[in-house]
């Protein structure tokens, strides 16, 4: 039997590498971390600095109760909502809304028609998201229906119109490319749509993610993108007849930061009644003639803008219809001490451009004619991102 010698070296210990090796896997480690602690301390001094920064435009006007401001595009527990609908009100109380929308998925949603009415000060009415055959449609103010609504898209809209109701195209843009090609216009078109611009942006919105849970208004502004896609659609569908523009929260979550990001603001020709169905009937009048604009309201509040056509002694809305006259003039009130920037679009070109907060315009030409507001100046709002968008005036030459 072989004797084995005491240096042998399976009875030794096994015997540390070289000591500068040891020393130079720990300095890599401490530079790791050095680097890692200095990263995300430079990320919450850039976060901390933009939110210290962060003070949403305020204006001071008198409060004019016939301009009411309520928030369009609302998801409960009645489908894939996180709240159920008293949570939601109690929510839309506190950011001061006057009215909620809710539009709860179904072919209708019966649940959440149901559950309309005043709840905690504020009036909650509901439609429907319809899934059709083009996408999302969203159906309101219609009487109900004594069968489910079609899944094809041109025959939903039709019995929503046969029905009195308002059909809006949902989202237009979440599937990339417009897929709206049938012979029926549709009443409306989301402009601006929380849910997907957050979803679409998400990879470029993540240095605001955690944001929202210390400021969510400054985090909803920065994950803005320009609407232009859905800007020149509507000018496009505007040109044949009258299509109204809306910005829209599609809440699931997040309640109370959604209610301060994107509002309707609506002019009602009397103050908002106590009585439901006469408050129903009110806002919903004013958004099926076009009687409001849309704002992001958490950069700035927009409540107080104005815009109307004057011919002679006529005073016709936003949303209206007339016909061309050398007198005609249209009229903006942009109320607003802070640096901005007015436009005034018709058939998808600016024709004016301004910083006044006083505008009187001449009309020469038919067409369609809505207004744009920019915010200049310090704002984390994207420059290439309208602040209001106004609905527009038609002047339409008249058929024999």
């Amino acid at each position: 039997m072989p004797v084995l010698h005491p240096h042998h070296s399976s009875l030794c210990p096994p015997q540390p590498g070289p000591p500068g090796r040891h020393a130079e896997r720990t300095l890599k480690k401490r530079v790791i971390l050095k680097a890692v602690l200095a990263i995300v301390g430079l990320y919450l001094l850039w976060v901390g600095y933009h939110i210290v920064r962060f003070k949403p435009q305020r204006i001071a006007t008198a409060d004019e109760t016939q301009e009411v401001e309520g928030v369009y595009h609302i998801h409960s527990k009645h489908s894939d909502g996180w709240a159920d609908v008293r949570s939601i009100a109690g929510a839309a109380a506190k950011a001061g809304l006057r009215f909620i929308i809710l539009t709860d998925h179904g072919h209708p949603n019966l649940a959440s028609l149901a559950d309309q009415g005043w709840k905690s000060g504020v009036l909650v009415l509901a439609g429907s998201e319809l899934s059709v055959s083009r996408g999302h449609l969203v159906a309101m103010d219609f009487r109900p229906p004594g069968q489910p609504f079609p899944q094809n898209a041109e025959e939903s809209i039709l019995s929503i119109r046969s029905l009195g109701g308002i059909a809006i195209v949902a989202h237009p843009y979440s599937k990339v490319r417009w897929n709206w090609g049938g012979p029926e216009v549709p009443d409306g078109i989301e402009i601006i749509n929380g849910d997907t611009e957050v979803r679409r942006r998400l990879e470029k919105s993540l240095p605001w993610l955690p944001v929202l849970l210390v400021s969510p208004r400054l985090a909803l502004v920065k994950m803005l993108s320009p609407p232009e896609r859905a800007l020149a659609k509507w000018d496009e569908l505007a040109a044949s007849r009258p299509v109204y523009g809306y910005f829209s929260a599609d809440a699931h979550v997040l309640y109370g930061a959604l209610f301060r990001f994107l509002r309707l603001h609506l002019f009602l020709k009397q103050p908002l009644a106590a009585d439901f169905e006469t408050a129903r009937a009110q806002v919903f009048e004013a958004l099926r003639s076009g009687k409001f604009y849309n704002a992001v309201d958490a950069a700035g509040q927009a409540r107080g803008f104005r815009f109307w056509a004057a011919v002679r002694e006529q005073r016709i809305p936003m949303g209206g219809t007339l016909a061309p006259d050398e007198a005609l003039t249209l009229e903006i009130r942009a109320p607003y001490d802070f640096p901005k920037e007015v436009r005034i679009v018709s058939g998808g070109r600016t024709v004016l451009s301004t910083p006044l907060n006083t505008i009187s315009f001449p009309v020469r030409s038919p067409g369609s004619y809505r207004v744009e507001v920019y915010l200049r100046g310090r704002t984390p709002l994207p420059k290439d991102v309208p602040w209001i968008v106004s609905n527009p005036i038609f002047v339409r030459e008249e058929r024999p």
